[in-house]
């Protein structure tokens, strides 16, 4: 829990009873407790639907590896859906954060804030239960969003049937807790995954000139890679290309005749991602020329990039602005380099994807994925009251999508 309140946070929260702001923040903590990794949210959709059984809100639940799919109908269940999406896989590892609450989960944890995300869409479910909005509203609860695509699967089990356009949103330290980022166009780069197989010759360490190394074959990829984007991309381009796995060798004094490299691109221009794809084939293939070495590279097309729809981008900082305040609805100069497959419910629907500051001002921030990511619990009475509030507004302003759908 954060330390500090400034008041403007303590006035949205303010408009939250006291008993539902503790029953959100048991929530999120039960959820940070109990991670589960992608396709296998068992548990944490049973505690879902639980939520949703008590508000007499109907779902649909294809089992484990789906989306659990509630809806409220709305006063008059007749028009398009708004959709609100939360995401509810964690990531593989042992979070260091030492909160009570830390994961009872061996080698599992929710080091992206998915537990957040889930408490503050049941948060919104009561308020949408309490006051019914002018229309449907479907809540979304995502499997697989870390790894494997799982919107796709909630796509597939009809989270975008009759849906005008939908909503979601990722808690960052990036901001303070108290502001709310709204931004036009790209949010989140293009995500491509490659891996790279070295095969030399194997020998003894005493007499490389026996062998070919593959050890030293990848240290120099590891190397050569980088210039794809120092020199051969526009700089003007936001783009990455990490290795951020190896594995090779089986002693000290033993010459690895194989070794596998693992990596991930980054683009936000599909230029840049064609020229980065062609100059990995490249260098491989030049590489396996010089060392005298056979090389493989494989690259598997990852998820796309989230372009908020400018409609949707309205409705979003309309709703930021009543939650929050204009002065605290910021916008990133800059797309994320990150990815999410928020993306996937894009490239069917008008939507847009925000992100809600949650950190204390007297933290230094961490990075999402960090085992030490942990997050000021103010921001999920914040994050409730603008998924409430852009459900609203989207309605009011439905009538804007009616000729697609």
């Amino acid at each position: 829990m954060g330390t500090r309140l400034d008041a403007h946070v303590a006035e949205v929260l303010g408009a939250i009873d006291a008993p539902l702001a503790r029953h959100i923040r048991d929530l999120r903590r039960w959820f940070h407790r109990h991670p589960e990794l992608s396709f296998q949210e068992a548990g944490t959709a049973a505690h879902i639907i639980s939520e949703l059984e008590s508000l007499q809100i109907p779902y649909k639940y294809d089992g484990v590896g789906h989306a659990v799919i509630g809806l409220v109908e709305g006063l008059d269940p007749s028009p398009l859906a708004v959709a609100l999406r939360a995401d509810m896989d964690a990531l593989p590892g042992e979070e260091t954060t030492g909160a009570p609450y830390a994961s009872v989960n061996p080698g599992a944890m929710h080091a992206c804030g998915h537990c957040a995300h889930m408490a503050m869409l049941i948060g919104a479910a009561h308020l949408l239960a309490q006051e019914p909005p002018p229309g449907p509203v479907r809540l979304v609860f995502q499997p697989a969003e870390e790894r494997g695509g799982g919107a796709r699967v909630a796509i597939a089990d009809g989270a975008l049937d009759g849906v005008a356009t939908i909503f979601g949103a990722h808690v960052t330290h990036e901001w303070e807790t108290g502001k709310i980022m709204v931004r036009d166009g790209h949010m989140t780069a293009q995500s491509d995954a490659f891996t790279i197989n070295v095969r030399g010759k194997g020998g003894h360490g005493a007499r490389p000139h026996e062998a070919v190394d593959a050890i030293v074959i990848s240290g120099f990829l590891i190397t050569a890679l980088q210039t794809l984007v120092s020199r051969e991309t526009n700089p003007l381009h936001p783009s990455v290309v990490t290795i951020g796995k190896i594995g090779a060798g089986s002693a000290g004094n033993v010459i690895a005749e194989e070794a596998e490299l693992y990596g991930t691109i980054r683009t936000s221009l599909d230029e840049s991602r064609k020229r980065i794809h062609n100059g990995l084939q490249r260098m491989v293939s030049a590489a396996a020329e010089l060392h005298n070495a056979e090389i493989d590279i494989e690259i598997r097309q990852g998820y796309p990039p989230v372009i908020n729809e400018p409609r949707s981008v309205a409705i979003a900082r309309q709703a930021a602005a009543d939650v929050v305040g204009t002065e605290h609805v910021v916008a990133a100069e800059h797309p994320s380099m990150g990815s999410e497959d928020f993306s996937f419910y894009l490239e069917n629907s008008p939507g847009c994807f925000v992100r809600f500051g949650a950190r204390d001002p007297a933290w230094e921030p961490i990075p999402l994925h960090s085992p030490a990511f942990d997050i000021d619990e103010h921001a999920l009475g914040i994050g409730v009251r603008f998924l409430d509030r852009v459900a609203r507004v989207a309605h009011e302003r439905i009538h804007e999508f009616t000729h697609e759908v």
